[in-house]
């Protein structure tokens, strides 16, 4: 009885430590990804240009979607 508990025992720390081992390692590996994000800078030109073109595909989702248009 007493080796089957210390058994259940060592599994639950086992997996207890495997646990915190992968979220430090998880951790550790995410850092590097984050950096700062840098806005690419746009003429006056470029940030009054129309963006929105009604295309074909475009008009076919109001039309399925039963949006005015």
């Amino acid at each position: 009885m007493r080796d089957s508990k210390r058994t259940i025992v060592a599994r639950r720390d086992f997996l207890r430590k495997l646990g915190i081992g992968a979220a430090g390692a998880g951790a550790t590996l995410a850092t590097p990804l984050m950096t700062s994000a840098e806005a690419d800078s746009e003429s006056d030109q470029e940030k009054r240009k129309p963006r929105y073109k009604e295309t074909d595909h475009v008009k076919a989702y109001y039309r399925v979607n039963r949006y005015p248009g």
